[in-house]
């Protein structure tokens, strides 16, 4: 059976498909000593060589999955030209291939952010048609009143998109300070400053708290990490429409990560379980 030559690589943990596809494109990536193109379907006797590392015929890695207290200042790429601190510093060497970051935050935005070795498992959960939502904290300098919350969930005009948040409550807050919570489906770079911009208040903290069934726990100091235990990761898959991973990985601590979430099973399975 052939599967498309990113999801072999992204399924061993190299990166996502869509980092796959630039490596493929940039001609990083071989096939049996030839150059692969977009497009290229391999199978389990294919010898293939990604950046100069030979891979693995199949993996054999456990599922993995990592919860991160992000801290502001610190970038969420491998590499950087400007020599700043990454979040990869602050993670375990993985016992096979790499972590996969699912999703991305920005430079001064802090809190959760989850990495796996599974590349399908990173796939599924940071696609848009998965109906995976993310929710933040968000302090700004100003209060807004009811008119102003009906324009962000109704939809306002940034940078030439209509863009909104699916939800958005008041949280606290005095003076000039107040706290917001606001769900978005996809979460675009700066997408939340910006529509808190559009309404004539600037963000002055910025904070992941949710990212679909996953919470971030509150005993989770700023800049430190936690893996799921395999229950927590089983759950997970499950509600993503992945099976469940027979390996086990690490032991299920008495506290989880997860929050009661309905399945997306159907849905995903539907639009991810291409080959």
């Amino acid at each position: 059976m052939t599967k498309k030559l990113q999801k072999a690589l992204a399924d061993r943990g190299f990166g996502s498909r869509r980092e796959m596809e630039r490596w493929i494109a940039a001609g990083r990536v071989t096939v049996n000593g030839r150059v692969a193109q977009i497009g290229a379907r391999v199978d389990a006797t294919d010898d293939i060589v990604a950046d100069g590392r030979k891979v693995a015929k199949a993996s054999a890695a456990t599922s993995r999955v990592i919860v991160l207290n992000k801290r502001a200042g610190v970038i969420v790429s491998r590499r950087d030209p400007e020599g700043r601190p990454s979040v990869f510093d602050d993670l375990p060497q993985p016992r096979t291939g790499r972590w996969i970051s699912v999703g991305r935050l920005d430079l001064q935005t802090t809190g959760l952010l989850l990495f796996t070795n599974d590349g399908d498992l990173a796939h599924r959960l940071s696609h848009p048609s998965t109906g995976i939502d993310r929710e933040y904290a968000v302090r700004v300098a100003g209060l807004l009143d009811d008119e102003a919350l009906g324009r962000l969930k109704a939809g306002v005009e940034v940078n030439g998109h209509i863009e909104s948040f699916s939800d958005i409550r008041y949280y606290d807050g005095s003076g000039t300070n107040h706290w917001y919570h606001v769900v978005l489906m996809e979460g675009r770079n700066r997408e939340v400053r910006e529509l808190f911009a559009s309404q004539g208040v600037t963000v002055s903290r910025l904070k992941r708290v949710r990212y679909g069934p996953v919470i971030l726990p509150a005993w989770l100091p700023r800049g430190a990490w936690e893996e799921m235990g395999d229950d927590d990761v089983a759950q997970l898959r499950s509600i993503v429409g992945m099976p469940p991973d027979k390996r086990k990985g690490r032991k299920q601590p008495s506290r989880t990560m997860l929050i009661a979430y309905p399945s997306l099973a159907n849905e995903t399975v539907t639009k991810n379980n291409g080959p």
